[in-house]
């Protein structure tokens, strides 16, 4: 990377919502309640997962991973924005900025082919109900999600090596609130047409091919559950399956438009809004999401609950 007037190039300026200041202090209050909202979900997912045998099936094997993936995704971004929303310091030194960027597309990475692999899991168990203890072997399930981690992380490798070798010329100022891709590439001094191709393309990919198989598995539910007569069994399968749906939904919705979309379609304002909505909103949500009228969850948390009570 190329520096300034030949002196050591020390970091970014995060300028965030700074032109905004009576929207930081609204968005300090917000946020810090949703970042606590988080850890507070997510923790309990795990924790759960972990403490209740009845739990311990690869459905929430893959749920706490999605949960311990949300802690860290959040907690790459939000914590820093916070400090900056009530400071005057917007400063990122260089090696943070690459170690966010390299975090926050492993993590994406990570989510996108994960909830593919909760589709396939959700497939085997309504589709193939008799052979499901079978297909989805422990083992298979430690090496899905840790394909899903590697896969993730190898991309994001990948990704942060071309943007970062792209010469910016001394420009700092990005006008994000985190170090994303599409901030990163507007400071170039260079066309950078080639090496936005190329991370399209590498995008596709990543959220394209894990879509055709949350598209492929639902398609089949979707066939197996309309033969069920009962209501009530319909009912139970929809109510599991539209969680995952919803949490699907959010998720690729705004990756895709922040991601996939050409950035002149949308202001730089919409895409920091929509980078909150992934950031913080989508990660609080999926705890309650998945647990909405789960009963499995509130035996557990009763259990647990009772248990610590009756120790005492």
């Amino acid at each position: 990377m190329d520096q300034k007037n030949g002196s050591s190039f020390t970091g970014f300026i995060l300028l965030g919502f700074s032109d905004r200041p009576q929207l930081e202090r609204v968005l300090f209050v917000v946020l810090l309640i949703f970042y606590l909202l988080t850890l507070l979900g997510n923790t309990s997912i795990i924790a759960l997962s972990r403490l209740d045998p009845h739990l311990q099936t690869p459905m929430y094997f893959f749920l706490s991973n999605l949960s311990f993936l949300d802690l860290c995704y959040t907690t790459s971004t939000v914590p820093q924005l916070l400090v900056h929303l009530r400071g005057a310091d917007k400063s990122i030194s260089f090696a943070g900025c690459v170690a966010q960027l390299f975090i926050a597309l492993g993590l994406g990475g990570t989510e996108c082919i994960l909830l593919g692999v909760m589709a396939f899991d959700r497939y085997a168990a309504i589709c193939r109900p008799l052979h499901y203890t079978v297909i989805m072997h422990p083992s298979l399930c430690v090496l899905m999600a840790s394909a899903s981690w590697f896969i993730g992380f190898a991309n994001s490798s990948l990704q942060t090596v071309l943007i970062f070798l792209v010469p910016l010329c001394g420009r700092n100022k990005i006008d994000h609130f985190f170090c994303d891709v599409a901030p990163l590439l507007k400071l170039a001094c260079v066309d950078t047409t080639v090496n936005e191709s190329g991370l399209f393309f590498v995008g596709v990919i990543i959220l394209l091919i894990p879509m055709a198989l949350i598209t492929f598995s639902y398609g089949r539910i979707v066939r197996v559950v309309l033969r069920i007569k009962s209501i009530a069994g319909q009912r139970k399968v929809f109510g599991t399956c539209g969680s995952h749906l919803t949490v699907v939904s959010l998720f690729y919705g705004t990756a895709i438009y922040a991601y996939l979309l050409p950035s002149n379609n949308h202001s730089q304002n919409q895409g920091k809004f929509i980078s909150l909505f992934y950031t913080i909103i989508t990660p609080m949500a999926n705890p309650f999401i998945y647990t909405l009228r789960n009963k499995d969850v509130t035996s557990a948390m009763k259990n647990v609950l009772y248990g610590g009570c009756d120790s005492r």
